[in-house]
């Protein structure tokens, strides 16, 4: 796909770039008249179409446009999801489905969720099902203690998380499949700390009304 840009009508196409981190590959195409109607603007491709892998079509990522040049629209990565249909696959009927959410922050200060499943290859009782769950918890934990943004995510969409999940959750219930089903950009370092300001603030409010 080409990066010139085209002025039709008054209006101005721009190509839409990943990341550094995912190597700015191109995402498509989106029109505007004015560069600031484009900040804003979410696209959606899957990991399969970024790095030509049918194979991994069933991850979808989704990028949010934070700046824009004179032909270009600079993105930052926003979503990671697995899609429905893979999901259900995954499901078989006498097994157990072990899935949470786990909001944490990052090294660098961005809050994300995350949602990782595991599931067993038969059905786990209730205590087994929750051993599972809080090993899931404590290994999501540990990622984001060690990593920054960029990592974190690395790490989801590589697939490692969810192999150490899987390598230490198996010891409890023999598993078939562990994924993270989802990780979602919660809140970004400059909106964590006006957050935990705003939060200070009412606290002292509190504080002098008592």
């Amino acid at each position: 796909m080409s990066e010139t840009s085209t002025k039709i009508e008054g209006k101005r196409w721009y190509t839409v770039l990943a990341p550094e981190q995912f190597d700015r590959a191109e995402l498509g195409e989106t029109v505007a008249e004015e560069p600031n109607q484009v900040v804003g603007r979410t696209i959606e491709t899957t990991l399969g179409e970024m790095e030509g892998d049918q194979g991994q079509n069933n991850s979808k990522l989704t990028f949010k446009i934070d700046d824009v040049g004179s032909d270009a629209a600079y993105t930052e990565f926003i979503k990671y999801e697995l899609t429905r249909d893979y999901l259900r696959s995954l499901v078989r009927r006498g097994a157990s489905k072990v899935a949470d959410t786990v909001t944490l922050l990052t090294t660098d200060d961005y809050r994300v969720k995350i949602q990782p499943v595991a599931l067993t290859t038969q059905k786990a009782d209730r205590s087994q099902e929750k051993a599972i769950r809080s090993e899931m918890v404590d290994i999501v934990e540990e990622a984001a203690e060690e990593r920054t943004f960029e990592q974190l995510v690395d790490s989801v969409v590589e697939g490692r998380v969810s192999s150490a999940i899987y390598g230490e959750a198996k010891e409890i219930y023999p598993l078939r499949r562990v994924e993270v089903q989802k990780l979602t950009l919660e809140a970004r370092p400059e909106e964590v700390a006006a957050e935990e300001e705003a939060s200070v603030d009412v606290e002292e409010e509190e504080a002098d009304i008592e």
